[in-house]
């Protein structure tokens, strides 16, 4: 078995899943998942993209903040910031894997879409 085969429709809803619950590392898995498997199933390349777009924008936000927080005084203020960043990433990222597990695509209130 090679690994260029369609997805079966559980394998599908999987990793598009897996895209959105992995927001809570940041952009970086739904990238791997993006570049990885989006041709092998729709619902996967549409949410994988889904959660790129709007993991991305947060992501660097919180490195930059993080490189901030080297700043002596004022550092503590943007660690907290870089620490809500996160905590509202991860929140929403599982709140999308949720439904996205139920079979339906998510759409993120707030996304950029950079990646069309």
């Amino acid at each position: 078995m090679g690994g260029s085969e369609p997805f079966t429709a559980g394998e599908d809803r999987q990793w598009a899943t897996l895209a959105h619950f992995g927001g809570i590392l940041g952009c970086l898995p739904s990238l791997l998942v993006y570049l990885s498997f989006k041709d092998r199933g729709p619902f996967t390349a549409q949410e994988s993209k889904e959660a790129l777009n709007f993991t991305l924008p947060p992501t660097l936000a919180a490195l930059f903040l993080n490189l901030l927080s080297f700043i002596p005084v004022v550092g503590s203020v943007f660690s907290v910031l870089a620490t809500l960043v996160w905590v509202a990433l991860a929140v929403m990222s599982v709140a999308a894997g949720i439904e996205v597990n139920r079979g339906q695509p998510f759409r993120y209130r707030f996304n950029l879409r950079w990646i069309k």
